[in-house]
């Protein structure tokens, strides 16, 4: 039986540039960090405090030559957080790109992009 989901695989064209994104930008703090030195580094990711689900930042390009035919897309991410206007303008000063705050069923929600355009949600949970 499986108990919880462990990590998220990120795959990123620039691993340096992602690492600042999610942590300079979203606050995030770096887990671990390997490096075999022959091209294949992951960086571990994930909120601080979080005790949860981690990211793991890998590089695109290498992943493709070790495991073609891999789907190397980026995962749909929803993260929550208590307090979503704060979060809002606080991304949007740090002018990182976010869609419209709207209400849906769930929730209010709204989208933000990284360095690389890809996509994630944050829901408002309390």
């Amino acid at each position: 039986m499986i108990g919880k989901l462990g990590q998220v695989m990120l795959y990123v064209n620039n691993q340096d540039d992602a690492v600042n994104f999610w942590t300079e930008k979203l606050g995030f703090s770096v887990i671990a960090e390997e490096d075999n030195g022959q091209g294949f580094r992951w960086i571990e990711v994930a909120p601080k405090n979080s005790g949860g689900t981690t990211i793991v930042l890998h590089n695109k390009e290498f992943v493709e030559k070790m495991s073609p035919g891999l789907n190397l897309g980026t995962p749909s991410l929803m993260f929550f957080t208590e307090n979503l206007e704060e979060l809002y303008e606080d991304l949007s000063s740090k002018k990182i790109k976010v869609g419209d705050i709207v209400t849906m069923q769930s929730g209010r929600v709204f989208n933000f992009a990284d360095g690389e355009e890809n996509y994630f949600a944050v829901m408002e949970k309390k």
